[in-house]
């Protein structure tokens, strides 16, 4: 995840490019991060064919909008997902969605009930999980972005 810029530093950046997977359900946007190959376009696709459409996919713009984090398409791309072994598919685009949850691949999740974290993107605070390596991974996702979490 990207760091935290220091307190002393002044303003936060407006605006970051990251090599990441987005995609947005019910107008909330997922951010999906690891480092190559740890299954982020393979998670974004479960996601796709559950429903949701596509932010970005290897690389995610993020935008301070206020208190807001806003996931949008990269510049020059959009509508593209690529799928190990078969190639680049077209997929159903969102526009620009506020970032409700984070999902880091790097890290595997131990607990049952994991505790809530947070994960900091330009100064703003959002859930975040970790990869429980469970079937029902995506399908919980998008519940998230649907209902919210309880506890």
């Amino acid at each position: 995840m990207p760091p935290e810029p220091a307190p002393d530093h002044g303003a936060v950046a407006q605006e970051e490019t990251l090599h990441a997977s987005a995609v947005a359900a019910e107008g909330r946007a997922v951010l999906i991060l690891g480092p190559s190959g740890s299954g982020k376009s393979s998670l974004a696709l479960e996601l796709l064919a559950l429903g949701a459409q596509l932010v970005g996919d290897d690389r995610v713009r993020l935008r301070r909008m206020g208190g807001a984090l806003i996931a949008e398409p990269p510049r020059r791309a959009g509508g593209l997902i690529e799928a190990r072994g078969v190639g680049l598919l077209h997929a159903p685009r969102a526009g620009p969605a506020p970032v409700a949850l984070a999902v880091d691949l790097a890290r595997q999740e131990r607990e049952r009930l994991p505790p809530r974290r947070m994960a900091r993107f330009l100064g703003i605070a959002v859930p975040v999980l970790h990869d429980p390596a469970t079937r029902a991974f995506p399908a919980a996702i998008l519940q998230y972005l649907r209902c919210g979490r309880f506890a």
